[in-house]
């Protein structure tokens, strides 16, 4: 196969959410217990559409209290049979790897199977000064527990040496997982290092789109291909994870979605450095160049069905929900995503000569 041609893996279509808190019908913030069980709710209403995956993004802060999604997944895995579960992201830097893989291990028991992790650096950091790790240590932190993630992944006594905690010496880890590891995804969002790491470990590529263009990340997804070649892997499913809202039409998902948008982006922006969104910029996101997939069912699957053969990508999670849109507000969004989205997207990439 040479590295431009993208081999064929079934598409998949999936939500992702942080957990965040929303409002209920007058206005007014939901507890965190009640944000988490909704959550659940959420997850369970996405394989009755028909979905692939849910995911929950891991966070410790006031407006997405969800620092513990293995067990929300596990809640979910017990009200669902199908529909497949995972992080989105586990920000393995902060965290024990040994840890993670027992969690995710238990989920993919209870699930029968069913579990997936994506693990991330984090580009939100605020589980760093909560664990006690230095933010100069990010680097290094990440690639050392991801090289004992991949070994704790091989199965059987793991034995590893490094800087970031304690060796292991033919220590058995459990639970043991019944059919072979389970799915593993290296979350990027703009880092090449990122990109050859996942390729070198043999971890699937989840793109994190959250602004821009998303054809600018075809090249990081030409860089995967070419580096798992040259690492001697096999060809591995690419993702694509981006934020949107979907409703009856354009005029009603943008206007549910933005002010939501406007103030979460404004509030992140002022700790992370990027400029608040206008009106102006928030339309070019939305438009056919942009990275944002709100609007009616038609509107977004046309932008998945362009976007993913360009990035040679078989998968898509749409990021759900923004601080403060109403939970009837989201299940409406992943009743459309299911049901009239992602069969629209199946569609129009099957008629599509070149499709993903």
């Amino acid at each position: 196969m040479t590295t431009t041609e993208t081999p064929q893996f079934p598409l998949s279509f999936g939500i992702d959410t942080f957990g965040d808190v929303t409002e209920d019908e007058n206005g007014r913030l939901v507890s965190h217990a009640q944000a988490i069980r909704d959550v659940v709710e959420q997850g369970v209403l996405a394989e009755q559409v028909g979905l692939d995956f849910v995911g929950v993004g891991e966070h410790h802060t006031a407006d997405m209290p969800m620092p513990a999604a293995d067990v929300v997944l596990s809640a979910i895995a017990a009200r669902t049979s199908s529909i497949r579960l995972g992080s989105a992201v586990t920000v393995l830097s902060s965290d024990d790897p040994v840890r993670v893989f027992q969690r995710y291990s238990t989920l993919d028991a209870i699930s029968s199977g069913r579990a997936e992790v994506v693990l991330g650096r984090g580009s939100s950091i605020d589980s760093f000064p909560l664990f006690g790790y230095d933010l100069s240590d990010y680097e290094q932190l990440f690639e050392e527990k991801t090289n004992l993630f991949a070994e704790l992944l091989k199965g059987g006594p793991v034995t590893w040496q490094g800087k970031t905690r304690a060796s292991l010496v033919n220590q058995d880890v459990v639970p043991h997982t019944e059919s072979g590891p389970f799915p593993v995804w290296i979350g990027v969002g703009g880092s090449p290092q990122s990109v050859v790491r996942a390729a070198r470990y043999g971890f699937s590529l989840m793109l994190a789109i959250i602004g821009g263009h998303p054809a600018r990340f075809a090249p990081f997804a030409e860089l995967y291909r070419k580096a798992l070649e040259q690492y001697g892997q096999p060809q591995r499913p690419i993702g694509v994870h981006a934020p949107g809202h979907v409703a009856a039409t354009d005029e009603q998902a943008r206007d549910e979605f933005w002010p939501y948008y406007r103030d979460v982006i404004t509030r992140l922006g002022a700790s992370r450095g990027f400029r608040p969104p206008t009106a102006e910029s928030f339309q070019h996101e939305v438009g056919p160049h942009g990275a944002l997939y709100v609007g009616a069912p038609e509107t977004v699957a046309q932008k998945i069905a362009a976007n993913l053969p360009t990035l040679g990508a078989n998968r898509f999670d749409l990021k759900y929900g923004m601080g403060g849109l109403a939970h009837s507000a989201l299940m409406s969004n992943i009743e459309l995503y299911g049901t009239r989205v992602v069969p629209r997207v199946r569609e129009l990439l099957a008629a599509a000569p070149d499709s993903a």
